[in-house]
């Protein structure tokens, strides 16, 4: 797995002497340097840590002038020679009939240039050594390349150790050797020697477009007559490894032809084999460690072959998805395999390049996903902030290192620099380097990204860089292992070892240089507290196992060191057993028995003792990982046993190179297919002995491009059975840009990484920001376990989760998948006879599991709202019948749970029973306040019960307003209400009588509902609850005016103004906003109905002056009354300056009415 991280990187290269084609020619990446041919020059970089240019070549123009500008070019394998190819355009005049004419052809010269590294050192501030030369580029051959056609076009360059060939546009082969050489040029014989040879298409995977494939033409009916001479070759691609030859023509076909050991010199060593005939192609690239074909299509889609299974297609990937069509990117203009073949970088002519893993997950894209609603995603739109996305003019070139850190592209139509962008890689637990799946490590070529995982539902990355000291002399990091219990990681770069500890966050490194210099690590493992390093020693050619203690790193503390057979391919540990395996495929197993205590003080020793030996012969593909199957006993076993004692396994899980997942039996040497198209898997069972093991019960994960699978020990005649996360539950397969890393089995989760990008305007371009992302698999082992009746382990591995933040959401999950299964089952047998079944289903056995804990009621209502209402009724009979779980909610004061409930009630007891209840929970909201449910409730039941009343049947249509509130209900706190105070009575001093307006009696359903609003009114009323009563108002749309209108002389009377004043004034403190606006709110329906008593009381306590000025400009005597009691009372001092402002303005009114 790769991931991006950080922000792309840029090479300048030279710019032209001359005016040249914007386009860079050849560049590749081979053992640390990079090559870059130029239209005009050749430029030599070094691509390790330190990126200096360490050579170049440039023509003059005269040079440029006389024989053109560099056309085509390659780089032998052994990086000492360059070949380089020229285009010279001759003109010709003759003279025909009397007539002129022009005749205008190419003519081809090789120029051949040697690569020597010149004996001058490069240092980094003059003092630290690089390792670093600078190297001379040198002409040592020129010739012209004598084509009989002198109209041509040529293809790419491929080449062997001795030889160079290169496609023409004519449809022939033409053969240079390394020495300058001309083999001449040769045509492929179409027809295939094995006429039975037909290939027939295998169902292809595709990530969502459906791609039309590369449809094969091999057999009799292939003739030689199908390349014609408008055929010409376009591209070429050559695997040394699997002597494979790819020929592309310009129409689209592609050719797999076969080469012999003789090389590429001879026509006869190259045999046609396949023939690929749809039109669509326009590029390809061979993985020969996979084995596989990526071809390029001109719709913008990549195709991938099989190449060990008679090229047949895989899978398909594209942005399609993601909202990109080809008029958007263009068709595929490269592709780069990284160089472990388990991904691909993929490059359109028009926009950006994306790597892809093997199984189709999206790791990495420089085009930005905003949505298919932003104006700047699919269509490419000018003047905008593209400038901030790299590649934007498409991809012309794309390049990985020998490491697969960094990825090194170039823009189409620029030839002024190269954009490098570094990547992490994930420990997969393949080769010799063990990992444990419970830290989730990403590691660059100087850093480690960690995962840290304390809190699941809030994952984030480390950057951990490497000390200095030892990252400078041995870059870049080459192998990672984490410990078992993932507090400790072994760090190897090119030489030496370093551990770090995670909780104490402190590095530990060898005391002497010397010793770290001559350990050149090829794998590591944890045993235990022990570090075991796979030992290369260059002076002899051997391999080595040393077993370090991890408290010291030294010589002196060295506990054994075992001599190897050869270069290990696969190693593995598991307690005291230690597994490696050897080409082509030889396993040995040792027993580890330790003596002494493993502590600085004592002196501890080591022994190996040879277990088996097995020598398997199999032609399938070499293994890229093998772990250790513990054999799983029953639980009461496991009880019995001595938890102390080790057993030796008898069974591996073996993951091939070409993703075939087997089960070896070590007894007998058996071995057994499970799967295929794999890419990385977690060996679960029996790797952790602490209780809070929440996949214990699992015996393996795997993934791939069918998602995530999860293995299941059984004691029956099947020992281990398969199930499908992707069949049974659709939600739980891992998003195509999520890539999992491992797991958390005290939390029950898979953890898995995407691409963020993050975007400045003080940067170019943006940054590249890996985010981790925690899935949980708790319903599917809790499913698993009831199927199985083992109803107390069930109940027992929900206990330990019922902390985790994502427990709800499983028991929901759980229950949902359960009651889904159900429901399909059901109608598939709807038309078979029923057969009498007296046992617990597994929807009852779920609904009892899920009973045990107070989230019961609000999983059962929230799987109901999910699936049709017309299954209700089953549901509820095995959950339990609704009414009940609606009381059991009002009891515990789960309103909101209960509100969802009412719907329930309507669909299966009646709109009757749903009405009585939703007025009981409509007085119980009051009660608590709780007024914007209690607002929904008012108008469920005023809608529902118009509707009652007006049909003749019964009406279940439900409230969608209601049913958006219920079904996604915010979060909040049970709380309950203090006792409310006594209602004390109230006598006005003035009393102001106003016709009260008359209304039509409403209906029962109505007055139901208006009683119960009116009383929680009266109640706040005749508290003075004045806040409270703004927001029942406004919850539930009560119309206060009309209220206050009826209850002028009831619970709205006030006894005096000055107790009135005195006592609201301590109800609304006017110095809180909230307080200020309820005020006003009150103010204005006070006004409306002209409640002069509470509008004198509320217009002082906001020193409205103006409301107080119209009202006592027309009445003195109620002015008097006023201010003789703001004077009488000293709590009202404060008011005595808008008193003054009030009798000056009242007296201002009165002069000018006398004059």
């Amino acid at each position: 797995m790769y991931m991006a991280y950080g922000w792309p990187q840029v090479i300048p290269l030279e710019l032209p002497n001359c005016p040249s084609t914007q386009q860079i020619v050849y560049f590749k990446v081979v053992n640390s340097l990079l090559l870059v041919v130029a239209p005009t020059h050749i430029e030599l970089w070094s691509s390790s840590q330190h990126r200096v240019r360490l050579g170049k070549y440039k023509r003059d123009v005269d040079s440029i002038q006389r024989e053109g500008e560099n056309l085509r070019a390659i780089w032998s394998p052994d990086t000492k020679l360059i070949a380089v190819l020229y285009m010279v355009n001759l003109v010709a005049g003759y003279r025909l009939s009397g007539s002129a004419a022009v005749l205008q052809t190419s003519s081809f010269h090789l120029h051949i240039f040697k690569v020597q590294r010149a004996a001058t050192k490069i240092y980094i501030g003059g003092k630290q050594p690089t390792g670093l030369f600078l190297s001379n580029i040198s002409l040592v051959l020129s010739e012209q390349v004598p084509f009989a056609n002198k109209n041509l076009t040529v293809s790419n360059f491929v080449c062997d150790n001795k030889h160079m060939l290169i496609g023409l546009s004519d449809g022939s082969l033409y053969t240079i050797s390394w020495k300058g050489e001309f083999g001449g040029a040769f045509f492929l014989d179409m027809l295939p020697n094995d006429g039975n040879d037909l290939n027939k298409l295998s169902n292809h995977y595709s990530n969502g477009t459906v791609a039309s494939g590369l449809q094969m033409d091999d057999g009799p009916n292939h003739t030689n007559h199908v390349v014609s001479q408008t055929s010409g070759i376009v591209h070429l691609e050559f695997s040394i490894t699997l002597r494979l030859l790819f020929v592309l023509f310009s129409d689209g076909d592609l050719i797999q032809c076969s080469v012999s050991k003789r090389g590429l010199k001879h026509a006869e060593s190259v045999i046609v084999e396949k023939r690929f005939a749809s039109g669509e192609a326009v590029c390809a690239s061979v993985a020969p460690d996979q084995q596989m074909l990526a071809v390029g299509t001109q719709k913008g889609a990549v195709e991938l072959y099989d190449l060990a299974d008679s090229a047949s297609l895989i899978r398909s990937v594209s942005l399609h998805d993601w909202g990109y069509s080809v008029e958007d990117t263009g068709p595929v203009n490269c592709i780069a395999w990284t160089p472990d073949n388990s991904a691909f970088a993929v490059g359109w002519k028009l926009r950006g390049l994306t790597v892809w893993s093997v199984s189709g997950c999206r790791l990495m894209s420089t085009i930005r996903q905003i949505g298919l609603s932003s104006v700047s995603s699919p269509v490419v739109k000018p003047n905008q902030d593209f400038k901030y996305e790299p590649i934007m003019g498409g991809t012309s070139l794309m390049h990985w290192d020998e490491h697969g850190y960094r990825l090194y592209a170039m823009e189409e139509g620029s030839s002024e620099r190269i954009i490098a962008f570094s990547f992490g890689k994930c420990c997969l637990n393949r080769g010799v380097s063990g990992t444990t799946y419970v830290c989730q490590v990403i590691y660059g070529e100087d850093r480690l990204l960690i995962v840290q995982s304390e809190d699941t539902d809030e994952l984030k990355i480390l950057h951990l860089n490497l000390p200095v000291s030892y990252i400078l002399q041995n870059w870049p990091i080459l192998h990672v292992a984490a410990s078992k219990d993932g507090m400790y990681l072994a760090v190897a770069g090119l030489h030496g070892l370093i551990l770090y500890d995670i909780r104490l966050k402190r590095w530990r490194v060898f005391g002497d240089i010397t010793q770290e210099q001559q350990i050149q690590c090829r794998g590591l493992l944890w045993l235990g507290k022990i570090v075991v390093v796979c030992n290369y020693v260059e002076s002899s050619n051997t391999y080595e196992l040393l077993f370090y203690p991890r408290y010291h790193l030294d010589q002196s503390s060295l506990l054994c060191r075992k001599p190897l057979l050869t270069n290990p391919m696969v190693m593995d540990v598991y307690q005291d057993y230690l597994l490696i395996t050897y080409h082509p495929f030889d396993v040995h197993i040792y027993h580890v028995k330790i003596t002494g205590e493993l502590s600085p003080s004592s002196s501890p020793d080591l022994q190996l003792s040879t277990v088996r030996e097995l020598s398997i012969m199999t032609a399938k593909s070499h293994p890229a990982a093998i772990h250790f199957i513990p054999d799983q006993l029953p639980h009461d076993d496991m009880s019995r046993s001595d938890t102390s004692s080790t057993h030796e396994p008898s069974k591996c899980l073996i993951l091939r190179i070409n993703g075939d997942l087997s089960l070896l039996d070590l007894d007998d040497g058996r071995e057994r297919e499970l799967t295929h198209s794999v890419e990385l898997f977690w060996v679960t069972c029996g790797q952790l002995g602490e209780k809070t093991n929440l996949i214990e019960e699992v015996s393996w994960l795997d993934y791939g491009h069918r998602g995530m699978q999860v293995w299941y020990p059984s004691l029956g005649a099947d020992p281990f059975k398969q199930e499908d996360f992707l069949q049974l539950d659709p939600e739980l397969e891992f998003d195509r840009e999520v890539y999992p890393l491992g797991l958390l089995p005290n939390a029950g989760v898979v953890v898995g990484v995407s691409q963020r990008m993050s975007f400045s305007v003080c940067t170019e371009f943006p940054c590249f920001e890996p985010s981790p992302q925690a899935q949980t698999i708790l319903h599917c082992l809790l499913r698993h376990l009831l199927q199985r009746d083992k109803r107390e382990e069930a109940l027992r591995l929900a206990q330990l989760s019922a902390e985790k933040p994502h427990f709800s959401h499983c028991l929901e999950w759980l229950l949902f998948t359960v009651f889904d299964a159900e429901i399909s089952r059901q109608y598939s047998s709807k038309n078979q006879g029923a057969v009498a079944n007296h046992t617990p289903s597994l929807l009852e056995k779920s609904c009892e599991l899920i009973r045990n804990f107070p989230e019961y009621y609000d999983v059962v209502v929230s799987v109901a709202r999910k699936t049709d209402g017309r299954h209700w009724a089953n549901l509820f009979s095995a959950a339990g019948r609704s009414t009940e779980l609606f009381d059991e909610c009002v009891r515990q004061r789960w309103y909101r749970t209960a509100a969802c409930y009412i719907l329930v009630i309507a669909k299966l007891e009646g709109p009757a029973v749903s009405q009585c209840c939703a007025l009981n929970l409509l007085q119980a909201t009051l009660n608590e306040s709780l007024y914007e449910l209690a607002g929904e409730l008012v108008r469920f039941l005023l809608r529902s019960g118009r509707e009652y009343e007006n049909s003749s049947t019964d009406s279940e249509r439900d409230s969608p307003r209601l049913l958006g509130y219920f079904l996604f209900p915010s979060s909040f706190r049970k709380q309950s209400n203090d006792a409310k105070s006594h209602i004390d009575s109230y006598v006005l001093p003035f009393h102001l009588t106003y016709g009260s307006p008359s209304s039509k009696e409403p209906s029962a359903h109505i007055a139901s509902v208006k009683n119960i609003l009116e009383s929680h009114a009266s109640y706040l009323m005749s508290g003075k609850e004045l806040s409270e009563l703004v927001a029942f108002v406004k919850g539930t749309q009560f119309d206060l005016v009309e209220y206050l209108q009826r209850e002028r002389y009831g619970s709205a009377r006030l006894e005096d103004f000055a107790s009135g004043l005195e006592m609201i004034g301590q109800k609304l403190h006017m110095g809180t906003l909230q307080n200020r606006l309820d005020a006003e709110f009150l103010l204005a329906n006070m006004c409306s109905v002209k409640f002069k008593e509470w509008i004198v009381v509320l217009a002082t306590l906001l020193r409205r002056s103006e409301v107080l000025y119209d009202l006592f400009r027309h009445n003195l005597q109620l002015w008097q009354a006023y201010s003789r009691t703001i004077q009488a009372h000293e709590a009202f001092a404060e008011y005595h300056d808008l008193l003054e402002e009030l009798e000056g303005r009242l007296s201002l009114t009165a002069y000018t009415e006398d004059t």
